[in-house]
C-alpha cells in the first residue's frame, strides 16, 4: 500500500526578506518613473520647437467644395485650387470699412507673392446682391482693390450657402449676419488652405517652455491690442508681427510637398 502524502506545512516568512523585495519594487518604481518623466520632458522641449503650421482639423474636398462666381464671370471650385496655397478673408461690398485692416495685409500679399502662381487670394463676397448683377459687383469690387485673375479671386456664391460654409468649413468665430441696424458682423479673419486642401494655422513656440501657440491671423484683435499698447518685445507693433508670421507660414505650407489622395 502506498503511504498516506506528507503533510505540507508553509514556508516561514522571512520579514527581512520581504521587506528587501519591497524595497527592491518602489526602487524599480521610482527609476520608471523617473525616465518616463525624462522621455516626457523632451516630447514637450521637441513640441515647444516646433513651428510647422498646425492642422485645424478640416480639409476640403469634392464633397465639401464651394462653387463661385468669380470676377470676369467664370466660375469655379475652391478644390480646383488644390496643388495651391490658398489665403481666404471674406468681405462686404456694401461696408468695406469692416474688413480694411485685412483686405490692406491682402493688397500687400498679392506684392508679395506677385510672381509665384502657387499662392492664391480668395475674398468671399458676404452680400453680392441680386443674381443678374452679382458680376457687375465683383467686377467693382476688383478694381477698387486692385484684385486681378489668376492671383487674386473675388467671387461668391448664394448668400445663405456662402455664409454656412464660412462658418462651417472654415472654422469663422462668427456667424455671418446683419445687426439691428443692418450692419454686416463677420469673423475678418484670414484662413490657409495648403496644397492637399487642409486648414492650417500658425504655430508660434513659446520661449519660456510649453506647448507652443496656435494662433489665428485676426488682424482686427492684433490692431486692438496695439490700440492698448500691448508690446510684441519687438520694433513691430502686434499687426506688423502677425503679418510677418503669415508671411513666414505661407512660405512653410508653399515648401511643403503636394501629396497623392
Amino acid at each position: 500500500m502506498r503511504s498516506p502524502a506528507t503533510h505540507l506545512e508553509p514556508v516561514p516568512r522571512d520579514p527581512r526578506k520581504l521587506r528587501r523585495t519591497a524595497w527592491i519594487l518602489v526602487a524599480l518604481m521610482i527609476i520608471g518613473g523617473v525616465f518616463v518623466l525624462k522621455a516626457y520632458d523632451r516630447w514637450t522641449a521637441e513640441k515647444a520647437k516646433d513651428s510647422r503650421p498646425a492642422f485645424d482639423g478640416g480639409r476640403l474636398t469634392g464633397e465639401k467644395d464651394l462653387p463661385v462666381l468669380r470676377q470676369d464671370g467664370s466660375k469655379s471650385g475652391l478644390i480646383d485650387l488644390s496643388g495651391k496655397i490658398s489665403v481666404v478673408h471674406t468681405i462686404s461690398v456694401s461696408q468695406p470699412e469692416t474688413a480694411a485692416l485685412t483686405t490692406e495685409v491682402m493688397q500687400r500679399l498679392a506684392r508679395h507673392y506677385a510672381e509665384n502662381p502657387d499662392c492664391v487670394l480668395i475674398s468671399l463676397v458676404l452680400d453680392p446682391g441680386p443674381a443678374e448683377t452679382a458680376k457687375a459687383t465683383l467686377e467693382s469690387a476688383a478694381q477698387k482693390i486692385g484684385a486681378t485673375l489668376p492671383q487674386w479671386w473675388i467671387a461668391t456664391t448664394e448668400p445663405t450657402v456662402l455664409h454656412k460654409y464660412v462658418k462651417k468649413e472654415f472654422r469663422a468665430n462668427l456667424f455671418p449676419h446683419q445687426d439691428a441696424q443692418q450692419k454686416w458682423v463677420y469673423d475678418t479673419s484670414i484662413t490657409l488652405v495648403d496644397r492637399n486642401r487642409h486648414i492650417r494655422r500658425a504655430v508660434v513656440p513659446q520661449k519660456q517652455g510649453g506647448p507652443p501657440f496656435v494662433a489665428t491671423f485676426d488682424f482686427d484683435q492684433a490692431a486692438k491690442w496695439d490700440a492698448k499698447g500691448v508690446k510684441t518685445g519687438t520694433d513691430r507693433s502686434n499687426v506688423e508681427e502677425l503679418e510677418a508670421l503669415l508671411i513666414k507660414t505661407i512660405d512653410a505650407l508653399l515648401a511643403e510637398p503636394v501629396k497623392k489622395s
